[in-house]
């Protein structure tokens, strides 16, 4: 089993993941970085020639070669539930859990990041926000068998929380029903 994490971007997934990794003794796989690494270019330049379609094929691939494999930390794009076949892919050998937070605390969190591309093209920073979150809720809520709020919580203490999650679901036998806190 893997453990993955989803959300949207800014909800803290990739410093959680390293903080999971020093507490679980496993590696951490970022399929962001992956895709980086297969398309050889930073992720808003791969964007913007070749557009989001292939940008999202790519992720697809990466996570059915991630999500088939066993014992590590999947740190997972912001859109990765944006496919079924991903949420799919990561779910049969994972416990998916949903970081999630506010658009308030979404934008306080990456309001200067330039590496991340916009998800609309037109709204304000704030709007997209709000938009984007509002139409993949449903999906982080899909893919998801537990979810954990970040608004207002200390990453350590995040970080603990999944941790003593992880371990007791390790222990339920047949626990791969969804559980929402």
């Amino acid at each position: 089993m893997n453990l993955v994490l989803v959300g949207y971007r800014g909800t803290g997934k990739s410093v959680i993941a390293r903080r999971l990794a020093r507490r679980l003794g496993w590696p951490v796989v970022s399929l962001d970085d992956e895709i980086v690494r297969l398309a050889g270019k930073r992720i808003p330049d791969l964007v913007a020639e070749r557009g989001w379609g292939h940008f999202r094929d790519l992720e697809e691939q990466t996570c059915r070669h991630f999500g088939a494999l066993d014992g590590q930390i999947l740190d997972c794009g912001g859109g990765v539930v944006e496919r079924e076949a991903n949420a799919a892919a990561l779910r049969a050998h994972g416990r998916v859990f949903w970081l999630r937070a506010t658009p308030a605390t979404i934008a306080a969190r990456i309001g200067g990041d330039s590496n991340r591309p916009s998800l609309t093209g037109a709204k304000s920073f704030t709007e997209e926000i709000a938009e984007v979150l509002q139409r993949r809720a449903p999906l982080y809520q899909a893919a998801a068998h537990e979810v954990i709020d970040t608004d207002g919580r200390e990453l350590n203490d995040i970080a603990t929380e999944i941790a003593r999650r992880w371990r007791s679901s390790a222990r339920i036998p047949g626990s791969t029903t969804p559980i929402v806190r």
